[in-house]
């Protein structure tokens, strides 16, 4: 087809973290969700992994927004501009006098509200979709892990994103019931800030206690595999001298305790609004963990332990939405739980 160019499908998971992008089936992008923008014209300078070098490091001139937060859109023309530079950044690869007819979906966040459902496919439109579609994180989480959304029994998918933690029941192509909680990866980095604060007295940034999680984020203190400890250099919180502190993997179980323990209890509180015939179907497929927070070490045991039901990591949980609307998007009309 001469002009299959004009006609483009994107599949977009657009992440508090991370915005995956999948075309044809392949990752076209994957950039973290943040962009740079000039103080003086209000243009945007960098976004994605470009501003991510410039985040907490800029002058007065610049600014870095993280468009999204709590898994929705909090700064609409910051998210916009975003959306617009991932979507120019796939298609220059395509280069072409007419703009190409864009199909797409994007994973939203399932307890979000008519205003923020609205805000995001406002931002796709304007960002050049002709043909939007929406469908909620855990429905594509589902998707994205192999499961069969349509069967008649209970699935269930705790994605724990940046923004959010998702937890939800599915059954019949439809969610039978979910909750959202906002604690999720952003928090584990805040609770890793505070707690170097308070007992080591450092100061340290978002993207250093990010480093800290990723190399040694635990949520039990007893591993089989021991990831070694990290050695954190930053300011004195008193004198402003610089200091170092070694952080063992038992220290950030220890501080991110109380927040999963939120998760947990958001858990809990779904199994008991679960109807019977479905928490039978899901103790015996056990529960599906999905999103960055899956990587944690040790998440898995400690909620099967805590629950009683056999909970699995997906394969690459930091892509499963992203894959599940990618099905999605391949399936535009047979799956009813698409919203338009």
């Amino acid at each position: 087809m001469a002009f299959s160019f004009l006609n483009q499908e994107l599949a977009i998971d657009l992440g508090t973290a991370n915005t995956v992008i999948f075309q044809n089936d392949q990752i076209a992008l994957d950039e973290p969700s943040i962009v740079a923008i000039d103080n003086n014209t209000g243009k945007c300078i960098a976004f994605g992994q470009k501003a991510k070098l410039m985040h907490e490091k800029v002058n007065p001139g610049i600014k870095t927004i993280r468009p999204l937060r709590d898994g929705v859109i909090a700064n609409f023309e910051a998210a916009e501009m975003m959306i617009k530079g991932f979507i120019r950044q796939v298609n220059s690869k395509h280069r072409s006098l007419f703009s190409p007819n864009l199909k797409i979906v994007v994973g939203i966040p399932s307890g979000s509200t008519e205003v923020e459902i609205r805000a995001v496919r406002d931002s796709s439109e304007h960002a050049g979709g002709r043909d939007v579609f929406l469908i909620f994180e855990p429905m594509a989480a589902a998707l994205g892990i192999g499961l069969d959304v349509e069967a008649p029994k209970g699935n269930m998918v705790v994605d724990i994103g940046g923004g959010t933690a998702e937890i939800a029941v599915i059954s019949l192509g439809g969610i039978v019931v979910q909750e959202s909680i906002r604690t999720a990866g952003d928090v584990f980095t805040d609770d890793i800030q505070q707690y170097l604060r308070q007992q080591h007295n450092i100061k340290v940034g978002e993207i250093t206690a990010e480093k800290i999680k990723i190399a040694v984020g635990s949520v039990i203190s007893e591993l089989d595999d021991e990831p070694e400890p990290f050695v954190v250099r930053g300011q004195n919180v008193m004198t402003a001298l610089p200091v170092e502190a070694t952080i063992s993997y038992q220290e950030i179980a220890h501080c991110i305790d109380k927040s999963v323990a939120k998760i947990e209890t958001a858990i809990l509180h779904c199994l008991e609004n679960t109807p019977p015939e479905l928490y039978s179907d899901i103790v015996e497929n056990g529960i599906f963990l999905s999103g960055g927070g899956a990587l944690l070490r040790g998440i898995d045991k400690r909620f099967t332990d805590k629950v009683n039901i056999q909970f699995h990591v997906a394969e690459d949980p930091l892509r499963a939405v992203a894959r599940g609307t990618c099905i999605a998007l391949k399936n535009t009309a047979h799956y009813s739980f698409l919203m338009r």
